[in-house]
């Protein structure tokens, strides 16, 4: 995959992290292990592989989920956060974070708006409320935009807040199990407690950055925890209301691509719009020996992806 000109930029990416300092477990099936401790090894490694790079890519793209849920029933969620943030705080570039379900089930949205996981830089406005979604441009003629896929969430909310309740209401509509993390029987699969969406507020923000991109012709890179496109997943791990993000990106010419965790396994779909849906191998599930993070190389047709470990290479052309 030698290219003759440079990249334009380049970034690192990695998902589903999940440390916690607790001995391997299984996940919710009891099938597939998960390597808690050795977590945070792997993203120590990933450090210093980004940071030996030459030049080291421009930022790294944490999608979500850094550490595990475990941590809140042990009251160590802030001893594993703080050992997160200083093995990337070894980077001399930034890392943008977007929240998964589990740093919302170790900490409020209020908590994590004040931790070093609130990544949005100064200059960028919010788009209102309490949302982690914000956009940069990394070149000319490009644009990275973070969108939250737990805006709509009952994740990390105050039962007595609206959007709690807006959440509540929409998720026992769409699934009347006892469990609401179970999609067993439900039409749209996607309606569990695990997973989120987008507020009206949000997309109406999300349009009006992509218009504002076609208007400047840039290419726009869009990440989320959770996918947007049935066909990067498995049918259950995608944003509750997938089709209207996906109405948003495909009223516009300017995306190329929309990159995820959440899933644990690789997704992957080139949509009926040219973009590239990328979903990326967890951490978590990756055993000592390997690892499971990658670099993207961007040019100006096409973007590579060099895969470590668990991750394959991968070219996606715009």
């Amino acid at each position: 995959m030698a290219e003759r000109e440079p990249p334009l930029f380049a970034f690192g990416v990695i998902a589903d992290i999940q440390y916690a300092d607790a001995e391997d477990g299984y996940d919710f099936s009891g099938c597939r292990r998960r390597y808690y401790r050795q977590s945070l090894e792997l993203l120590r490694a990933a450090v210093d592989a980004w940071a030996a790079e030459r030049p080291p890519p421009a930022f790294v793209l944490q999608l979500g989920d850094c550490i595990d849920g475990l941590n809140a029933r042990g009251g160590r969620a802030e001893e594993a956060l703080g050992r997160v943030l200083a093995a990337l705080g070894r980077l001399p570039v930034p890392v943008h974070h977007a929240w998964g379900n589990h740093e919302l089930y170790n900490f409020s949205r209020a908590r994590l708006a004040r931790s070093g996981l609130q990544s949005r830089p100064a200059a960028a406005a919010p788009p209102g409320g309490d949302l982690q979604a914000y956009h940069f441009s990394p070149a000319e003629r490009f644009r990275v935009v973070l969108l939250d896929t737990y805006d709509l969430s009952v994740l990390g909310r105050e039962p007595d807040s609206p959007r709690y309740r807006e959440s509540l209401r929409l998720l026992r509509e769409k699934n009347p199990n006892d469990n609401l993390n179970s999609p067993a029987g439900l039409q749209e699969p996607q309606f569990v407690e695990f997973n989120g969406g987008f507020s009206q507020t949000q997309l109406d923000w999300f349009n009006e950055v992509l218009r504002f991109s076609d208007e400047n012709q840039e290419r726009v890179i869009v990440m989320g925890h959770v996918p947007i496109h049935p066909d990067a997943s498995n049918g259950v791990a995608l944003a509750w209301n997938y089709k209207d993000a996906l109405s948003v990106i495909h009223s516009h010419r300017c995306v190329v691509c929309f990159l995820a965790g959440h899933l644990h396994d690789s997704g992957y779909c080139l949509d009926s719009h040219g973009v590239h849906h990328l979903t990326l191998e967890a951490v978590i599930e990756t055993p000592p020996e390997s690892n499971a993070f990658g670099t993207i190389y961007v040019y100006e047709d096409k973007m590579i992806l060099k895969g470590r470990g668990r991750i394959s290479d991968r070219v996606m052309h715009f």
